[in-house]
């Protein structure tokens, strides 16, 4: 089992990483103080993995809730039914609820646990590739809003995080490949010799080999938990974590939340990113090329949806997060390895990257 720490003072939490970890009931126990514990799952997920997390909640007043699966119900009706579950068993402030599945449980079990009573404790299960190196370290939470991804929610960090690496045997190819994104999003922002492995591993990490999914996801946590200590709640480098979620989010909320999956979107987007940093003469055509390449061996897509135009997109990014005071911030690349959030960007070479990926 491999061991990082997100160092926050006295907020500080392990991320634990390794393979039948689901199995080891101490992990999960000695981060519950309470004696209340509610799971929350999904349709997908609870089948799966529920009874082999639950022998490790003996003894305590044990609650679960079942969420329906996907994108679109990232909602704040799905959130109410984990209040309403809270309450009618009463559960008190010194309750822990654990996140046992993808980013979008995660999310919602946080935002839940940041809500309820004023914040509870809460404990991440992650088990898709995306909320494993992503979602599930940070402390984002939140829910969707018809008009913007992620727009209702609040920094709210878990107790720890608990990745088993073998509940990726059970992750379909999609989700695989969707997750694979966001790791490839730490090479592009952070580091280059990890880009480089990547584009040497890309292959074997599609193939699921257990020593190079290790490899990455150690990698980008690590990533992350350093971003996270110096930045928690993204008041300057953290939002380098966010190349290609401006556009990605433009996709998702365009499109109807599910129709594409989040890493789909955040991959269109990181190469939509790099094109405009080609444009402004940041960005080599080369590695324009290098993260074309590796999307593609990822079987991501590397254009956004035809259905879009120029105007849905701005229209969509002005609800951004990162827009301040009316003025719309972009994480760009200067080099693979590098990354900058600015909004000294050109507007007309922007429109020239809508132009050239969505319809007129």
């Amino acid at each position: 089992m491999n061991t990082l720490t997100v160092d926050l003072g006295n907020r500080s939490y392990p991320i634990q990483i390794g393979q039948g970890l689901l199995d080891q009931a101490d992990l999960l126990a000695k981060h519950i103080s309470g004696r209340q514990v509610m799971v929350v799952s999904n349709t997908t997920v609870a089948p799966l993995y529920l009874d082999r997390v639950l022998p490790s909640l003996a003894g305590l007043q044990t609650a679960t809730v079942i969420l329906p699966d996907g994108e679109q119900y990232k909602t704040l009706d799905t959130l109410n039914t984990i209040f309403t579950a809270l309450l009618e068993q009463r559960f008190n402030r010194g309750c822990t609820l654990v996140a046992l599945g993808g980013g979008v449980v995660g999310d919602i079990t946080g935002f839940a646990a940041a809500s309820y009573q004023r914040g509870v404790a809460f404990l991440q299960v992650p088990t898709t590739l995306l909320a494993q190196v992503d979602s599930s370290v940070g402390g984002k939470t939140g829910v969707n809003h018809a008009l913007g991804k992620n727009m209702i929610g609040a920094f709210h960090q878990p107790g720890c995080v608990i990745i088993d690496t073998d509940t990726l045997d059970t992750l379909d190819d999609r989700q695989l490949a969707a997750g694979l994104a966001e790791v490839i999003k730490y090479g592009l922002i952070y580091d280059a010799d990890f880009f480089t492995w990547l584009e040497t591993n890309v292959t074997a990490l599609m193939a699921r080999d257990k020593t190079a999914l290790a490899t990455a996801i150690g990698r980008s946590c690590a990533i992350k938990a350093e971003i996270v200590a110096a930045d928690e709640r993204e008041s300057g480098m953290r939002a380098l974590l966010n190349l290609g979620h401006t556009f990605g989010h433009a996709i998702e909320t365009g499109t109807g939340y599910g129709n594409w999956l989040h890493g789909e979107a955040v991959a269109a987007g990181m190469l939509m990113a790099a094109d405009l940093s080609a444009r402004h003469g940041w960005l080599d055509s080369a590695d324009v090329q290098r993260t074309e390449s590796i999307l593609r061996q990822a079987g991501l897509p590397t254009e956004p949806p035809d259905t879009m135009s120029e105007q849905q997109f701005m229209d969509l990014m002005a609800v951004d997060k990162k827009v301040v005071d009316g003025g719309l911030r972009l994480v760009l690349l200067k080099r693979i390895g590098e990354a900058i959030v600015t909004a000294d960007f050109q507007p007309d070479l922007l429109s020239e990257t809508l132009t050239a990926t969505a319809s007129a």
